[in-house]
């Protein structure tokens, strides 16, 4: 097959952790008022561009797939392919997880917290066993079931640095090969993920990609000549006005 390849994108829209200004990584939280008409926003971006998809891939998260589902059944595609994988998680913020930003910036300073949030290698604390969340994390059944399949060791704590080194095998060695048969492609995941792809596929550098923020909620769109190069990248559907509060929403210290 040759021609033009589309791959689209899409963050989650807000969970109820992110609405009240909470680090959240691998913690299961579910998608908010918000973060549903969110999802329904990008739902009917992607209706009205009479975008069809072959196959979907999201993370374990509740948040990722509730949006999927809204999505795919908005588009009339309910009974779309779906593959899930660990690895296409959010970020594991560590120790972080479970506290609220402005107070962890109150405390450690603005700077040190956006430190945390978008440098490129700098860790958060570990996660501890005595962490108030480390049960709730662990002991979810997908990401049990996973870890039994899996001989790669979970992370306790990440940077984008980290998140890449898992995202982008998964890329390169799962969603190419399919995109290489002509297949169509959604991915909904999270922000770290998105932007652990951004990174590659755009080649930003480690210090600029700390300024690239995704809004949730609108799909994004990549497309590949046949040897994967990209073509096009980041093309934002919907409203400019809309993409770019979305943005500086994603940017602000009281996002996530």
């Amino acid at each position: 097959m040759t021609g033009r390849r589309i791959v689209v994108l899409a963050r989650h829209g807000e969970s109820e952790w992110s609405k009240n200004n909470i680090f959240c990584g691998w913690y299961d939280s579910l998608l908010s008022d918000r973060g549903t008409n969110e999802a329904l926003e990008c739902a009917e971006l992607l209706k009205q561009s009479n975008y069809e998809f072959d196959r979907a891939y999201t993370s374990l998260l509740t948040r990722a797939h509730q949006t999927l589902n809204i999505i795919t059944e908005h588009i009339g595609q309910s009974s779309l392919p779906v593959e899930e994988s660990w690895r296409l998680n959010e970020r594991h913020y560590g120790a972080l997880t479970g506290y609220n930003k402005a107070e962890l910036a109150t405390k450690y300073g603005e700077k040190q917290v956006q430190i945390w949030r978008r440098s490129f290698d700098v860790l958060p604390p570990p996660m501890e066993a005595t962490h108030k969340y480390y049960r709730a994390i662990w002991r979810n059944p997908k990401i049990v079931a996973q870890s039994y399949t899996s001989n790669e060791k979970f992370p306790s704590t990440e940077s984008l640095k980290e998140t890449m080194e898992r995202v982008i095998p998964y890329w390169d060695n799962t969603i190419v090969p399919n995109i290489q048969r002509g297949q169509r492609i959604l991915i909904v995941a999270h922000g770290t993920v998105l932007r652990s792809l951004i990174k590659y596929l755009d080649n930003v550098s480690d210090n600029d990609i700390c300024s690239i923020n995704i809004p949730s909620g609108i799909p994004f769109v990549y497309e590949f000549d046949d040897d994967m190069k990209v073509i096009s990248s980041r093309t934002f559907l919907g409203d400019k006005k809309r993409i770019e509060e979305g943005i500086a929403r994603a940017a602000s210290i009281g996002s996530h």
